[in-house]
């Protein structure tokens, strides 16, 4: 196929890469690994960073990102999924790469890859890297899509391979329970090579693999910790010479402190120090799209958070009861496939009002599914306000400007389209 007939625009890439396999996850890679290795992918002059995890991992990248960057290094960023455009997924120095890299890279991958059918993620796996390596960035930070063992992301080799948590999510492709869970998050450590795992309860499965293939592990808990103090937070960990080391009075980060304590481990590992200035800065001005994000929809101010699942939703409910005082009315929208009672159970202590809306996407769940869990929660009808829309809640939010707190909610689609009512920085 000559290059005449390929897309010019990111629009027509992104509909012809949507097409070209017919399944949206194929998990495993041989067909991947055979057309990377006709890309000039070469991230060998880049600190390789691989995050695995259940809940947690865009959080620990963006802290990272941003605490690498004070120090001076040249940062790309991989992540998924996106809320508005396509380009946030590949993010070098903090800014989203421009339409017409995105087109270059995509042409070379399609005159790679010849007969063989790559998914969508596959594509953006393989872009990701093609971009890293022409602008030899200086940290390459991945973040795992799916699993660990068989995702895309598995077939770079980590420098420094982590995995934040590991909670029942995605059952149907990594397994029934926990261990096996970890088990397949634990794909991603590399014999030799730093392994992290910030669960304070990690598998045994995840623990035994690091053990057979003889990555060392460092554990929450066990070989680094932190405590929240009145006026900031304490971490103490292990430097790679098994020197332990301290910091004292840290910022308290707008995203989670487990993932902030666990970012101070993984910077004890890279190959030159960074300084306690660059950390302290980058803590304080990391932040992330959707995780409790503050925001105003016209007059309306509200919290966004991609909370979708019961670990995550126990995160959010645990921010919220610091708002003790103030009524919470929720917007919820989930995807029919994640656990849509426990997520309710979570956060029904903590929430007065629901408005539980339709996502009018692929597995998207429509709002009366989520009322019958909000009635069999024990949520009273005169609790529950269905919306046909996140936008139709939103307007009547607006219009009745209730007292207290609002938050949207349960899935990347639902604040995706609660970021499309607003203008303004991301976050």
């Amino acid at each position: 196929m000559s290059g005449s007939a390929y897309p010019v625009t990111l629009e027509g890439w992104l509909s012809r890469i949507e097409a070209c396999h017919p399944s949206e996850i194929e998990l495993g890679l041989t067909r991947l690994s055979a057309v990377a290795a006709r890309l000039p992918i070469d991230l060998s002059n880049s600190t390789r960073i691989v995050v695995a995890g259940t809940n947690g991992k865009g959080s620990t990248l963006a802290m990272l990102d941003a605490v690498l960057r004070q120090q001076g290094y040249s940062t790309g960023v991989y992540t998924s999924p996106h809320f508005l455009h396509y380009n946030e997924r590949i993010v070098v120095n903090g800014e989203p790469v421009s339409d017409e890299l995105l087109c270059e890279v995509f042409t070379a991958i399609e005159q790679a890859r010849g007969e063989t059918p790559l998914t969508y993620f596959e594509y953006g796996t393989l872009a990701a890297l093609l971009v890293f390596s022409q602008l030899k960035v200086d940290m390459a930070l991945l973040e795992v899509g799916l699993g660990g063992r068989l995702d895309a992301i598995n077939i770079v080799d980590a420098d420094i391979a982590v995995v934040t948590t590991v909670a029942l999510d995605h059952m149907d492709w990594l397994g029934p329970d926990r261990e096996s869970i970890g088990f397949e998050k634990a794909g991603v450590f590399r014999s030799g090579k730093p392994a992290l795992c910030g669960d304070p309860d990690a598998p045994a499965r995840l623990v035994g693999h690091a053990e057979a293939i003889a990555a060392p592990l460092c554990r929450n808990g066990i070989d680094y910790r932190y405590e929240r103090q009145a006026d900031g937070w304490n971490w103490q960990g292990v430097s790679a010479d098994g020197v332990s080391c301290r910091y004292e009075q840290l910022p308290v980060p707008g995203l989670p402190l487990a993932n902030a304590a666990l970012v101070m481990q993984i910077l004890q590992f890279l190959p030159k120090p960074v300084s306690e200035a660059a950390i302290r800065q980058g803590l304080e001005q990391a932040c992330l799209t959707g995780r409790m994000q503050r925001t105003r929809l016209g007059g309306l101010a509200v919290t966004l958070d991609v909370a979708h699942n019961p670990e995550a939703a126990s995160y959010l409910a645990s921010r919220l009861r610091e708002e003790a005082g103030q009524p919470i009315h929720l917007v919820l929208g989930m995807l029919a496939d994640k656990d849509i009672e426990a997520v309710v159970e979570q956060l029904s202590p903590v929430v007065g009002q629901w408005y539980p809306v339709t996502l009018s996407v692929p597995r998207g769940t429509d709002k009366e599914v989520l009322v019958t869990a909000l009635q069999k929660a024990g949520v009273p009808m005169k609790a529950i306000h269905p919306a046909a829309s996140v936008k139709s809640a939103v307007e009547y939010l607006q219009l009745n400007q209730p007292e207290g707190g609002v938050v949207i909610a349960g899935s990347f689609f639902t604040v995706a389209e609660a970021l499309a009512l607003r203008t303004g920085a991301s976050c």
